[in-house]
């Protein structure tokens, strides 16, 4: 019989992006014994997801000091994938399933990118903008290869930016935004003076690049790769072509463990108090899952539910001020990028919405719900769960995903018949020593 692994925190932080490694810092400088777990391979997430042959990027680099400080234990490789009971959660690494138990647990589980289905988007080489920025910092040879950046949000110009540093061609950046609300968004940009250095930080990087507002990809066309794209701009059609296709049409909150948990969600986010607690006592959460506000919010929200979670109520409160302007911010910012209704047109008939199980545009439009239309194509069954589909119906039909099931991500069998045959798992030592 498989023995499993089990490993107790006084706090558990699930997501090791900026959010989760602020709260485990915080949480562990209180004095208590923090376990921080991640599916990667390494500390940052996506945001700062260091280049393959170098070491952590330099906004990381404070953070990863005060985590080793502090002794938390950072688990990295790990995925949950289940929530069986209060104060454990089911996970796996790549040889081994895994328990892990907690007295309060932090989400900063983070986001992902929301695809738009259009005709060709499923050929090879057309990929979400963090995806390419991904790969190529993980040693993909972009230099001399043509690319079209296309989508919306700041995200846009620093994955542009990111390509053209590595040596990417940029055909065009493609904003579906509006001059008139890039403008609006411009005005809100008066008091954060921080950003006003990043968005010039990044116009003198992207100096000579097309940049073309009111834009957006309508159809990828190649033989068996991606070798052209069509972009709507500003109502007229233009072609161009190109190697790779880069889309990023705002982010996606991961709440499916939250969901697992029973925490109430509003509006598609976490609710959570003014201390990050969520509708369950125990529960916090921090960063994208409460509000796509990017990494300066995700900062101070993970140490806010790291000082609460170590018991330094005061000094979370003083940062209350600095989260008020920064949410401030991400409200502005999802006004001026809000998507247009237009983008609803862009499916054909024949454009697969659900990859994993080939579901048709045309199928999904005889249902009235997602639960009906799961029922009836498996659209969102396959192996990705609706992470994919999910959102882009959601935006395309306003369809709302009704349930949540474990596991959450695909689990091995082998690792799902051990925690269910062993009768007590085995304790393991945390690296922590406190």
């Amino acid at each position: 019989m498989t023995r499993v692994a089990c490993h107790k925190f006084d706090v558990l932080v699930v997501g090791a992006g900026p959010a989760g490694m602020a709260a485990a810092a915080c949480a562990g400088e209180c004095g208590v014994r923090v376990g921080l777990v991640d599916d990667n391979f390494r500390l940052g997430g996506q945001i700062w997801r260091s280049e393959s042959a170098g070491g952590p990027v330099p906004e990381a680099a404070g953070w990863l000091e005060r985590l080793r400080a502090a002794r938390v234990d950072p688990l990295c490789g790990v995925r949950v994938f289940d929530a069986p009971d209060p104060g454990v959660l089911l996970a796996e690494t790549a040889d081994d399933p895994c328990e892990l138990q907690y007295d309060q647990l932090i989400l900063a589980t983070g986001a992902r990118e929301r695809f738009l289905p259009f005709p060709g988007w499923t050929l090879p080489n057309v990929m979400g903008a963090g995806g390419l920025q991904a790969l190529v910092k993980n040693g993909l040879p972009i230099r001399g290869k043509r690319v079209v950046v296309a989508g919306t949000g700041p995200l846009l110009l620093a994955v542009a930016s990111h390509l053209r540093k590595h040596g990417a061609e940029l055909a065009m950046v493609c904003e579906q935004a509006s001059w008139d609300r890039l403008a609006r968004f411009g005005i809100a940009l008066a008091g954060q003076p921080g950003k006003i250095v990043q968005a010039l930080q990044l116009k003198k990087d992207l100096a000579g690049v097309r940049f073309a507002t009111s834009s957006w990809p309508v159809a990828a066309e190649g033989k068996n790769v991606l070798e052209s794209v069509s972009i709507s701009r500003r109502g007229k059609s233009e072609t161009l072509a190109c190697d790779y296709l880069s889309c990023g049409f705002h982010l996606v909150p991961n709440t499916e463990l939250a969901c697992l948990l029973g925490c109430q969600i509003e509006c598609d986010f976490v609710r959570v108090d003014d201390f990050q607690r969520t509708s369950i006592p125990e529960v916090f959460c921090a960063g994208e899952p409460t509000g796509i506000g990017g990494v300066g919010l995700a900062l101070v929200e993970g140490q806010i539910a790291g000082l609460v979670s170590g018991r330094r109520v005061a000094k979370a409160r003083d940062l209350f001020a600095q989260r008020k302007k920064l949410r401030n911010f991400a409200a502005a910012l999802a006004g001026a990028f809000q998507l247009r209704a237009e983008l609803r047109d862009l499916p054909s008939a024949e454009t697969a919405i659900c990859r994993c199980e080939d579901v048709p545009y045309s199928r999904l439009l005889r249902y009235p719900s997602w639960r009906a239309a799961k029922l009836q194509t498996r659209c969102g069954m396959g192996p990705c769960q609706g992470r994919i589909c999910g959102p882009a119906t959601q935006f395309l039909f306003d369809w709302t995903p009704d349930s949540v099931r474990p596991p959450i991500f695909p689990a091995r069998m082998e690792s799902l018949a051990a925690l269910a045959s062993s009768p007590e798992p085995e304790q393991q030592a945390v690296t922590g020593g406190h």
